[in-house]
């Protein structure tokens, strides 16, 4: 007796549009689709938002007060209004290790080879986590001004239009993270491996800047690897945008932070982008 096979087949990926216009459109509305399934599952777990507005709190009173006490400004100035531009690049830098467990977990549990069975551009499930990513690390970072403005006393001194154009740029910087973190993840086998994966290095590399301290105490070998990470470069160009007190500037990162920093950023999506997607079309569930 032949049985039959009842089972649904996956449905093949579907052809891209024809047109550039046409392929554009499939691929931001499949992303859309991929962060409102990462929104709708967000909203099933309250308490991982909840973390994402504590956190501001915790990190502004951990060193606002309690660090920031026995700290002083070699220029002079207000440590708190010092800080705040750090705390900030920290929090979009981290924002690394969240995506990395996140897309650890979906390869884990198979979600990947799942999205990849339908007929939807490749590109969309990673760029749709990616914004979905950001808008909850966007949430943190107007959480945490917030808090540095009632709890710290902070206060940007700059335009309107340079505020904001410190937020984006910090928010660009977030943006690339996320891609590094998201490549980081379809290589680990789950999310504890990929936590220790970005975690590990990145978090150091956030106090290897001039985040919370002046550069200028650095032994002297040190002190280029300061200057030329990355974040000190963010951390220069808030504080420039925002009007807040800064270190002094010995290298050309730091003497024009804000050109820095849109081209590390940019860089770092150049280079993760691709790979990235490159490897989500090859990893398979673990």
């Amino acid at each position: 007796m032949t049985v039959l096979d009842t089972r649904t087949p996956a449905t093949p990926p579907a052809a891209p549009p024809a047109t550039t216009a046409g392929r554009l459109r499939w691929v931001l509305i499949d992303a859309l689709t991929i962060a409102g399934r990462t929104f709708a599952r967000l909203r099933a777990q309250p308490g991982e938002i909840a973390g994402f507005l504590v956190f501001p709190v915790i990190m502004t009173v951990l060193f606002g007060y309690v660090f920031g006490s026995a700290i002083r400004l070699p220029g002079g100035g207000d440590y708190r209004n010092y800080l705040m531009p750090g705390i900030f690049m920290q929090v979009m830098a981290l924002a690394a290790v969240a995506s990395a467990t996140a897309v650890a977990e979906d390869m884990a549990l198979g979600i990947i080879d799942r999205f990849r069975a339908q007929p939807i551009a490749r590109s969309a499930v990673l760029a749709g986590r990616s914004v979905a990513d950001l808008s909850m690390h966007l949430l943190t970072l107007a959480s945490m001004a917030v808090c540095g403005v009632l709890i710290a006393g902070w206060r940007p001194h700059g335009t309107p239009l340079e505020t904001l154009a410190g937020f984006g740029l910090l928010a660009l910087f977030g943006y690339a993270m996320i891609w590094v973190g998201t490549y980081i993840g379809l290589f680990v086998k789950n999310g504890a491996q990929a936590d220790a994966a970005t975690f590990g290095w990145l978090f150091p590399m956030t106090f290897l800047a001039n985040a919370f301290v002046p550069l200028e105490g650095l032994p002297g070998w040190l002190r280029p690897i300061a200057d030329w990470n990355p974040m000190s470069a963010v951390v220069s160009a808030a504080r420039l945008l925002f009007g807040n007190p800064g270190s002094a500037a010995a290298s050309w990162p730091l003497r024009h932070p804000v050109i820095a920093t849109l081209c590390w950023s940019l860089l770092i999506l150049a280079v993760f982008v691709p790979l990235a997607v490159r490897r989500y079309r090859t990893a398979t569930s673990r």
